[in-house]
């Protein structure tokens, strides 16, 4: 009965509630767009940025991340990545060394980060190889290759087919040195991976550093980062070797994930304003209304209806009000994220930012439960408690006071 009277009570100043659920809906479109947007790149940033290179998990030994020592090894490789292979969500494992070595071209010399890799498995884990710019990159059946960033070949002065000699520490602690050909020259667009990597085969790699057969890492792949992140648990007990650690993608790039934490942060600031402000929209159209009605609400009390349930009339309206917004915002804001989900958002002029972050040059929201239901929630929870103040005002109405209000 309190519903329908509440219903029915919304509908005597049509325009007042259309105006009230047209801010609502307004605000609650507004918060799935914006959150879909912000998530979706989020996630883009995520996909494309552990794609390129660090993978989206990574099995290492312990202390690896802290001291990437090429001294710090996995000696069994082979029998990690088959053991994370056979975990569902994982689809591509692949073994990987890594040392930081010096280039050397005739007089020209310079660092670089130096991984050897295993050809036919690394583009599943990374989408290095599609950067190929010139020549070619690493095949099955390559030993005397390497492959570099175009700002290290630059800088080097190499082109294809030239020799450059390698230099590093072994993991005997002898003298690791090597020449190899230069066959492929890649272009990231990320000025640290083009002016310091650089990529062999790993059998060459373990015979230069003296690794016998061993990889410092072994990197995870899969179908999304979502589905690899879960499988990270079952990866851990199904290595058996508690001398390995699993490391997820925010430990692989703990810089990104401040960043993201940091504006997710600041944005949240602003959100929770905006259900503020649309919160005290309503509750002011409520309280209000609540004063226009005291001689009603009198009569009611004189003819004998209880205090509580005139007031929980009063915030069943407060609650109509907050779900028919609500409901519209959704309609609406779902639409427009689900259009720009097929069509991308082209964000001009902000090219070369967005592409030290792994963006591409169109970002596309990404509606999720999250988005579409975290906003509107938010509005209606925030609605329901402040519909508590006129509903308290309206508890302490007194008969005959009431009925003489003005």
């Amino acid at each position: 009965m309190l519903a329908a009277l509440a219903w029915r009570n919304l509908w005597r100043r049509k325009i007042r509630t259309w105006l009230s659920v047209a801010s609502m809906a307004f605000a609650t479109a507004l918060l799935v767009f914006m959150l879909s947007f912000q998530l979706g790149s989020y996630a883009t940033m995520k996909a494309n940025a552990l794609r390129l290179f660090e993978g989206f998990a990574r099995i290492e030994p312990a202390g690896y991340t802290d001291d990437p020592d090429v001294r710090r090894m996995i000696a069994d490789p082979e029998a990690a990545a088959a053991a994370a292979r056979k975990v569902p969500g994982v689809s591509a494992a692949a073994p990987r060394a890594a040392a930081y070595v010096i280039l050397a071209n005739g007089e020209r010399s310079y660092g670089a980060a130096l991984d050897g890799v295993d050809p036919a498995r690394e583009p599943r884990v990374s989408t290095l190889s599609a950067t190929i710019r010139q020549g070619r990159y690493l095949k099955e059946g390559d030993d005397d290759a390497i492959v570099l960033g175009d700002a290290l070949a630059r800088d080097l002065g190499l082109k294809l087919g030239d020799r450059v000699t390698v230099l590093g520490s072994a993991a005997d602690q002898t003298v690791a040195a090597d020449s190899l050909r230069l066959v492929g020259v890649f272009h990231t667009g990320l000025g640290d991976v083009d002016r310091q990597v650089a990529e062999m085969p790993l059998a060459r790699f373990q015979d230069t550093f003296a690794m016998y057969g061993a990889a410092n890492v072994v990197v995870l792949g899969g179908e999304s980062l979502g589905e690899v992140t879960r499988a990270l648990p079952a990866v851990r007990a199904a290595l058996g070797d508690k001398s390995l650690k699993v490391q997820d993608w925010g430990a692989l790039m703990p810089g990104l994930k401040q960043a993201i934490t940091l504006d997710f942060s600041t944005s949240m600031f602003w959100y929770a304003s905006l259900v503020v402000v649309v919160a005290f929209i309503i509750l002011n159209t409520l309280i209000m209304s609540a004063l226009e009605r005291t001689r009603e609400f009198g009569m009611l009390l004189a003819l004998g209806m209880r205090a509580e349930k005139i007031a929980g009339m009063m915030w069943l309206e407060m609650l109509f009000l907050a779900v028919m917004g609500a409901g519209a915002g959704i309609a609406v804001g779902g639409a427009a994220t689900l259009w720009f989900e097929g069509h991308g958002i082209a964000i001009a002029g902000l090219e070369g930012l967005m592409a030290q972050w792994g963006l591409p040059g169109r970002i596309y929201p990404t509606l999720s439960a999250v988005s579409a239901l975290s906003g509107p929630l938010a509005i209606v929870a925030s609605v329901a408690l402040g519909g508590l103040i006129p509903y308290g005002r309206v508890r302490a109405l007194k008969p005959v006071a009431a009925m003489r209000a003005a």
